[in-house]
């Protein structure tokens, strides 16, 4: 990339596309010393950038590509197995999606989830067509952290969160959860949120199961800088530009 190539899209008009702001704005932001490409302060008008492999970042934030895939975050019901086909007829994510989806010829049209909830684990899941994107997510060298609420029996002690907090060791390996932090309790049980940054399977509940405090509900609430919001269960809504920027940042993307 050079900033006198004639190749490539002018960065203001970059900036427009994704929604940043008009390119009389955007030019100010630029004279204002507010864009970064590729780790380099941009303050001269007419740079040319490739919107593909090029890093754009505006007030530090990552201003994603072009969109040439789906994102879609989704909040999964209880009782729905994650998967977009079942041989057995339960209730799939493609049933969720299905009609919904715009320019998709049928809900499960490439669309496949990142990571999984089991069935009877309800909340985040992130779906895409984008490949490369899905790989990075869920590979654990990354390390993305994701965010649980579980209802458990029984009260913890605040040496059973310690020792949550200092790691357990499952039949699979090591565990250490990066928080746990208690939200309420009752008598009976305790709301506890906990973030991982792993996703092996059923991971918080055998982490849970290990000290003695057996998940009744289990909830996803969070990957990375993405959050269920308000998302009702069962329904869907695309990743915002923030959200991908930052999840592309999180991966190596």
């Amino acid at each position: 990339m050079a900033e006198e190539s004639t190749e490539g899209v002018r960065l203001q008009k970059v900036l427009a596309a994704a929604g940043v702001a008009s390119r009389r704005v955007a030019e100010n932001m630029i004279n204002e010393g507010r864009v970064e490409v590729n780790g380099r302060l941009v303050t001269e008008q007419g740079m040319r950038v490739d919107p593909e492999r090029d890093t754009v970042r505006v007030d530090g934030s990552r201003i994603p590509p072009p969109r040439r895939h789906l994102y879609l975050v989704l909040n999964k019901p209880r009782g729905v197995v994650s998967t977009m086909d079942d041989p057995e007829g339960r209730r799939t994510l493609a049933d969720l999606l299905v009609g919904k989806v715009p320019g998709r010829r049928s809900a499960n049209d490439r669309l496949f989830h990142v990571g999984r909830l089991d069935t009877e684990t309800e909340g985040l899941l992130i779906l895409t067509n984008d490949g490369d994107f899905g790989h990075r997510l869920a590979h654990p060298s990354f390390e993305v952290p994701k965010t649980y609420l579980a209802e458990v029996e029984g009260v913890l002690s605040p040496h059973t969160i310690k020792r949550l907090r200092q790691g357990v060791t499952l039949e699979d390996g090591p565990v250490r959860p990066t928080s746990v932090k208690v939200v309420s309790s009752a008598p009976d049980k305790t709301l506890v949120r906990i973030t991982l940054t792993e996703g092996r399977n059923r991971i918080v509940r055998r982490t849970m199961d290990s000290v003695g405090h057996p998940v009744r509900r289990l909830s996803r609430t969070g990957i990375g800088p993405v959050r269920l919001g308000n998302l009702k269960v069962g329904e869907f809504r695309e990743l915002t530009r923030d959200e991908l920027g930052e999840l592309l940042d999180l991966t190596g993307g």
